[in-house]
């Protein structure tokens, strides 16, 4: 890859911050000192260039040239910078290249667009569609953000033309909030004849198309003349309000807003309600979100502009590398890639938001250093999954909800219904670029639209990874096959098409369409129409797994996480090693997550979840008495009232994997320490049963099934009566917690050793029991954690502070002195964790198979790390013991997470001592 081993600027260890409106540049600034006693080398920044007004994310950027006012100041961000170069920190920055936040009014490339249409010359940086087959949008742009039919929002006032004094412009306003700017050729209509001056410039305005190509400049001009009449003639200012009520009617008569409706008719944007999107859209969007538009980022003068800003940065020595967001939405991502390295030499350091197939490679030729981490976090988790459990885990699943339709099925499905429903106009218009090649040719010309779009929804629906990466040249080895798979299912799928369609979509989404000279198809058609299919099957797969079969699978909601594969129950050590191994050789400074913004559930929350599958039999024993329990009072059929049995079944999940440490002592907690989690449960089940689109959507939220699984959830956890649920559940959860604990230790370490860069989300030093967004995204008690860090420092670290920290658990404690004791050793020993060397050791005796352990080396010093697994079984360690690598006979080696020396012998460790205090050790042949 594109790092050398020893490069400046590649990271040691990173954490995330999430900049918004609550935390800013001198927020973050305040935690330098923390950050560095940590042991972290880079901030790793959520987006903090200009965004939309009150983003919580950041990821609805509206301008790339400016820094995000809602955050500070340019001074609070040089205040921010000086801040962590003073404590030896530097920054990773993500970088949203693919789409733009639109809607509002903080857009003024959108704005731009809205006003000129096709002339803008910002209309070619958005991928807009401007010659829709739906005749009544060509060169238009619809404009999805309306809450009710258009008839209904315009006689109800909801839209109305208002004048900007500032800017002597005119725009209809949807409700406040949304700006849709009057084209100012027809500014004319608006202003009248009722007024001198404003008759002169009506007519000047209606005859700007004489200024052609400097019509909008001069628009403009005439724009200032018109701002600056109304600023000083009290009277002009009157006629113009006076203009203006001609065009707003009466609230609830339609007749009255015929005038608008009229000048609306002939604007360049339609506006609709939001449900017209599905079928209408006509640019491309991140997903199926109406106000991300996306970006041709590909197009020179568009990168150039949208990087200028992070240009500087990383020439300044501000930025050490750029954390790519949704990599896959855009056109060509190699050649973005290979031009942002050429673009910016001092880049050392690049990693892509990128989730890959179980038989997927991250592509060797992007010239990047990694992902940012998805599949370790799933990898991690199914290490800690004992195989033993998924017979009776399944089984139950199906008995209890009958649902025993095979995962992929499920994705299978969702993903048709995304194509049915949210992202139906994108499908259409791919069929529709298909059939303009099909029809260019005589040997294809009778494939019809309809034809091409059922064939292509087939394919892409099973398709096995987001997208292949065809450009025109021949496709690798790895498209080639994904694309043969998806045809090979698709023509099983549906075998009432013609088998021919799908040997000219094989041809098409390969491009051996154009493979030889006079092929008699258009070379730029084919390639483009192939590359937008790669471009939509990405979002397809996005919102048709992870948010929607994601949420309808729920055997074990361990393996529901982006980028999992919740059918794969389990990962052995030997698949764990040849991961890690792998990782080593290609990718060694891969980002290394286990918690991020974007999560399912918070790290610790999975590794809880895990240890379901070493007490199969006593959970669902407990999960069929609590539904007794809970259901006893119903009326009607149990069967029949909600929740539902499959919504049920995740709810028992998400409550025994989020149930907060602090409440974690087996004691029915009282009712205000109950009332903040219930609220958090009762927002992530709301989202949950929306996203899997069953019973409710977010579209059309059914109240009377949400409410009744609300009021379901407030039974459970009701404690102002005796609660048989609840005492059952307190009892089982506080040993879950506890093994746990333990998996969160195992989960933790091997982020923090295994090849790659181990990325710490903020807050997630201490235990990370968050659910899905925005749950994950709550404020953090920074004072907490630095008070903690600062306590443990004035102790040595040694089997007594070990031992106290067991004792006191559930504060977090033992999960943050465990970070930066190997952190500290990360700074110390860089090149032993930043080479690229990995082996496997081998563990024997009764207990081998719980124990994962591998050794890293550098010249004369060796890092061995071990962890026990299943912490709910006999953790009697007799005659087990773990071979040191090769050339190893005896001596001593320091445990760096308590500080006690090891003695090996025989080439090898006793697991009995490795393992006499925690399920970890960290072992190091520098003893100072």
């Amino acid at each position: 890859m594109s790092s050398p081993e020893h490069a400046p600027g590649i990271p040691r260890a990173t954490y995330r911050l999430q900049f918004n409106k609550d935390f800013g540049f001198d927020d973050a600034a305040v935690l330098a000192p923390y950050l560095a006693a940590l042991g972290v080398s880079h901030v790793y920044a959520s987006p903090y260039l200009r965004a939309r007004p009150g983003s919580t994310h950041g990821y609805d950027i509206v301008s790339h040239t400016e820094l995000n006012p809602e955050l500070g100041t340019a001074e609070a961000y040089a205040r921010m910078v000086a801040a962590f170069k003073a404590h030896g920190l530097s920054q990773i920055l993500d970088f949203v290249p693919n789409h733009m936040g639109v809607g509002g009014a903080d857009n003024p490339w959108w704005l731009n667009v809205l006003e000129w249409g096709p002339d803008s010359e910002f209309a070619g940086w958005f991928d807009i569609d401007w010659e829709t087959d739906r005749l009544y949008l060509r060169q238009k742009i619809l404009v999805p953000f309306l809450g009710d039919h258009y008839g209904a929002v315009l006689a109800s006032g909801g839209l109305k033309l208002k004048f900007d004094a500032d800017e002597g412009s005119f725009a209809v306003w949807a409700y406040d909030t949304h700006k849709l700017p009057i084209c100012p050729l027809h500014y004319g209509r608006i202003l009248g004849d009722k007024h001198a001056e404003l008759e002169r410039l009506s007519d000047a305005f209606a005859h700007l198309s004489a200024f052609r190509p400097h019509v909008q400049r001069c628009a403009d001009e005439l724009k200032a003349e018109l701002a600056e009449h109304a600023r000083n003639d009290p009277k002009l200012a009157a006629a113009i309000e006076t203009a203006l009520d001609r065009f707003n009617g009466a609230s609830g008569n339609l007749e009255t807003w015929a005038r608008l409706d009229e000048l609306i008719g002939d604007q360049y944007w339609r506006a609709a309600h939001f449900r017209v999107a599905a079928d209408d859209i006509n640019y491309r969007r991140f997903f199926n979100i109406n106000d991300l538009a996306g970006i041709r980022i590909e197009l020179p003068e568009l990168f150039d502009h949208a990087h200028s800003l992070i240009f500087q940065l990383l020439e300044d020595g501000v930025l050490d590398g750029l954390r790519l967001d949704h990599i896959d939405g855009l056109l060509d991502p190699k050649a973005y890639c290979l031009r942002l390295r050429d673009k910016a030499p001092r880049l050392p350091y690049l990693v892509v938001e990128k989730i890959l197939a179980p038989h997927e490679s991250l592509r060797a030729d992007w010239n990047v250093d990694g992902t940012t981490g998805y599949e370790f976090a799933n990898l991690v988790t199914r290490l800690m999954i004992d195989p033993a459990g998924e017979e009776v885990l399944t089984r139950f699943y199906a008995e209890f909800t009958g649902q025993d339709t095979p995962f992929s099925e499920i994705a299978r499905d969702c993903k048709l219904r995304i194509m049915e429903n949210e992202m139906a106009s994108e499908l259409n218009v791919l069929a529709r670029d298909a059939g303009r090649v099909a029809r260019s040719n005589a040997r294809t010309a009778d494939f019809t639209d309809n034809v091409l779009r059922r064939a292509l929804q087939q394919i892409i629906a099973c398709f096995p990874v987001y997208r292949t990466y065809v450009d025109g040249s021949a496709p690798s080895d790895a498209d080639r096959r994904d694309i043969d798979w998806a045809l090979a299912h698709a023509r099983r799928y549906d075998t009432a098409l013609d088998p021919s369609v799908f040997d000219f979509l094989y041809g098409l989404l390969t491009c051996d369409l154009i493979a030889e000279p006079r092929s008699g198809f258009s070379r730029v058609a084919v390639i483009r129409v192939a590359m937008r299919a790669q471009q939509y099957s990405g979002p397809v797969m996005a919102k048709g797994v992870e948010d929607t079969a994601f949420y309808r699978y729920n055997r074990l909601l361990a393996l529901n996480e982006v980028g999992g594969q919740p059918d794969q129950f389990s990962t052995s050590p030997t698949a764990f090693h040849y991961a890690n191994a792998e990782r080593a050789k290609r990718t060694p400074h891969a980002m290394l997550s286990t918690s991020t913004h974007d999560t399912k559930r918070g790290e610790d929350a999975r590794a809880r979840l895990a240890v379901l599958s070493e007490c199969a039999e006593a959970w669902t024993q407990r999960v069929g008495a609590w539904s007794r329990i809970l259901r006893a009072g119903s009326s009607g059929s149990p069967q029949d009232t909600p929740p539902d049995r499959n919504d049920e079944y995740a709810f028992y999940q998400l409550l025994l994997g989020s149930w907060p440490m602090e409440l974690s002592t087996g004691a029915v907690p009282d009712a205000p320490a109950l009332d903040l989690f219930r609220q958090r449960i009762e927002g992530a089940m709301v989202k949950a049963m929306r996203e899997a689109k069953v019973h409710t959507t977010w579209a059309a939220p059914n109240a009377a099934y949400e409410d009744a699984v609300l009021d379901f959830i407030r039974h459970a956890l009701d404690v102002s009566r005796t609660n048989p649920f609840l005492e059952s559940f307190v009892a089982f959860q506080a040993r879950m917690a506890w093994f746990g604990m333990h998996n969160s230790l195992v989960q933790t370490v091997l982020k923090l050793t295994a090849p790659g860069v181990p990325d710490i989300y903020q807050g997630a030093e201490l235990w990370d029991l968050s659910l899905v967004d925005p749950d994950n995204r709550r404020p953090v008690d920074f004072a907490a954690r630095q008070k903690m860090l600062a306590c443990g420092a004035k102790h040595a670290r040694d089997a007594l502070q070990i031992k106290t920290f067991l004792e006191t658990w559930q504060d977090g404690g033992l999960k943050l002195s465990l970070i930066e004791a190997v952190l500290q050793a990360r700074a110390a020993l860089p090149d032993l964790f930043r080479g690229s060397s990995y082996i496997a050791l081998n563990p024997s005796g009764p207990g081998a198979g719980r124990i994962c352990a591998f050794a890293r080396q550098s010249g004369d010093t060796w890092l061995v790390v071990a962890v026990a697994l299943c912490p709910s079984a006999d953790q009697a360690w007799t005659d087990t013991d773990i071979a040191l690598p090769a050339g190893f006979e005896s001596g001593d080696w320091r445990n760096i997470l308590d500080g006690s020396i090891v003695c090996a012998t025989n080439a090898s460790f006793a697991a009995s001592a490795l393992f006499a205090t925690l399920p970890v050790a960290v072992l190091t042949t520098q003893l100072t």
